[in-house]
């Protein structure tokens, strides 16, 4: 094994000597004893918050509807300025995503529309629970699908979660710790020995704080890192490439509520996060080829445009599955089209493909997670969610 490798357990006296600083970073319940994820494989969901626009992102141009109800904010069609990068079969993807759209053209990325978890009712707050508890009741359970995961697999602390707050996602039983960006001074190395050695006498707490620092010293600099989504992915691809790093990272992104100017909202939001996407497999470096990543939201947008140039809430969205380890260049699921009698309720993508089965295939085969348990307590009482085939190498 490389010597160069990064490690978590980082000898106290060499870590001094580089630390970016303990007391500067957020250390909440670090915990450093990883297991790394069936065979090394590694696992990122990303959150979209705020119910991401998913006919502006993957756009179905050769559908008339989609121009004729949004006049002033469609994404026009590719060979056209301004137009959407093709994908395959009348799709494409929306200009400010080009490195995305390399992954699908790689064989890297594919994605699915039409796409929610068993939600309808266009609340954020209770459309987020239900995407992460893996029930059909926004209080269905307290945990997350992604915590019950890691423990049929026996896995915990498998997980990290990068970011101010712990997602439901990660809630639960099995163990798993955080990290987030501070903007507190950094620490000298002197403070950081002299904190280390007031908690002599309580290994509990010192054991948190030195996992706190070989956190911090393994990923460095956050000036190094950029910022807003792509100092998170980075952060998260380090800690998922060090040796001996978790199996498995969530994220949340906000901002993609767009009921008003949402052609320049979208578009900044989409260029930061095509930016923070390389910056991911950039991190993973060799471990790209042992990834997945699901990217979701919790619902997606009416066809139609409103008067403040923008969309309100809808159903039907668009999720995407990335990574080294993905079977891509491909549309998961199926398409219900924008004709009247196709929408939902007259005004939304039809919600043709349950976020479950997209999340239940990927843990089945690149996780080896156990169809009865994803059935029963991964994702409770849902065994007539049959999960997608064909996702991952």
């Amino acid at each position: 094994m490389s010597q160069d490798k990064p490690r978590f357990h980082i000898n106290r006296r060499g870590l001094l000597k580089g630390s970016a600083g303990v007391l500067g970073l957020s250390a909440s319940g670090a915990n450093l004893a990883f297991a790394a994820g069936p065979e090394g494989r590694k696992l990122v969901v990303i959150v979209l918050r705020g119910a991401m626009d998913g006919l502006n992102v993957v756009v179905p141009h050769y559908e008339n509807r989609y121009y004729a109800k949004r006049p002033n904010i469609a994404i026009p069609p590719p060979g056209e300025p301004g137009g959407a990068i093709p994908l395959m079969d009348g799709f494409g993807l929306h200009p400010a995503l080009p490195g995305l759209a390399a992954m699908f053209n790689k064989g890297e990325a594919s994605f699915m529309h039409a796409a929610s978890a068993p939600y309808n009712k266009r609340s954020h707050f209770d459309g987020q629970d239900v995407l992460e508890n893996g029930t059909d009741s926004p209080l269905g359970t307290l945990d997350g699908w992604l915590n019950r995961a890691l423990s049929a697999l026996n896995l915990s602390p498998g997980a990290v979660g990068v970011g101010q707050i712990v997602p439901l996602i990660l809630k639960g039983e099995a163990s798993i710790t955080t990290w987030a960006p501070s903007s507190l001074p950094e620490a000298d190395p002197e403070t950081i020995e002299e904190t280390l050695d007031l908690y002599d006498n309580d290994l509990v707490l010192k054991a948190a704080l030195q996992g706190a620092v070989d956190v911090g010293t393994l990923i460095g600099d956050l000036n190094q890192l950029g910022s807003g989504y792509e100092q998170l992915t980075r952060a998260a691809g380090k800690l998922l490439a060090a040796d001996g790093g978790p199996g498995a990272a969530a994220i949340s992104f906000i901002g993609w509520d767009t009921h008003a100017d949402e052609s320049n909202i979208l578009s900044s939001n989409l260029a930061n996060l095509n930016t923070a996407l390389l910056g991911l497999r950039e991190e993973l470096g060799a471990q790209w080829a042992n990834t997945a990543v699901l990217m979701m939201t919790e619902f997606g947008r009416t066809l139609a445009e409103n008067g403040t140039t923008g969309t309100d809430h809808g159903v039907g969205g668009a999720a995407f599955l990335m990574g080294g380890a993905v079977k891509g260049g491909q549309m998961i699921g199926s398409w219900p089209g924008l004709s009247p009698v196709d929408l939902y309720e007259g005004r939304d993508v039809f919600p043709a493909n349950d976020l479950r089965s997209l999340f239940k295939g990927v843990l089945r085969d690149h996780w080896g997670v156990d169809l009865a348990a994803l059935d029963t307590t991964v994702f409770p009482q849902s065994a007539g969610v049959g999960p997608k085939n064909n996702l991952v190498y």
